[in-house]
């Protein structure tokens, strides 16, 4: 049979326990006061496919456990830690104060294409994505090191935030392990 889709048994999933111990990725995901139950588990569940080092729930971002992040995220709470924080600006600023670089996806003056970023060696980024109707907040984009920009080219200039965790998440961790 050609192209024979694979069983679950196949895919060589970690146990949860493998998956703590995994060498994660650096990257770490801020959630700016993100209102969908189902945004907030589906962001859960690409931090685990490509071993995301945490998740930070900041403002009115729900937590797990709920039933409607459950949905979406398949079990991902229970392996990418995570943290809620009532503050972008104070997970922020620790963050900055531990190295880490700050990179905000949003839409601004001056924000880097991200087909063209790179990111350096050695180093951990946390990407900031924003509410699903104010984006990233300006003072979160003013602290940022870098402002990254996702290419659209149709009518709407807006992709969900979903979806823009996934792009994001994807493209770094790929250049990352280039």
């Amino acid at each position: 049979m050609k192209n024979r889709k694979l069983k679950n048994s196949e895919l060589d999933r970690k146990s949860i326990d493998a998956f703590k111990e995994a060498k994660k990725t650096p990257i770490i995901v801020v959630l700016d006061n993100i209102r969908s139950l189902n945004n907030i588990g589906s962001v859960f569940r690409t931090a685990d496919a490509f071993l995301i080092e945490k998740v930070f729930l900041c403002g009115i971002t729900a937590t797990p456990p709920h039933k409607d992040i459950q949905k979406t995220a398949l079990g991902a709470t229970d392996t990418v830690i995570w943290e809620h924080c009532e503050k972008t600006e104070d997970v922020i600023k620790n963050l900055q104060e531990n190295g880490v670089k700050i990179l905000s996806i949003e839409q601004a003056e001056d924000a880097v294409m991200l087909q063209d970023f790179t990111p350096q060696k050695d180093t951990t980024y946390a990407i900031v994505f924003g509410n699903e109707v104010k984006g990233v907040q300006q003072s979160i984009v003013s602290m940022s090191d870098e402002v990254i920009e996702i290419p659209q080219y149709g009518s709407k200039h807006s992709l969900n935030i979903s979806v823009s965790a996934g792009v994001v998440m994807w493209d770094l961790f790929a250049k990352m392990k280039a």
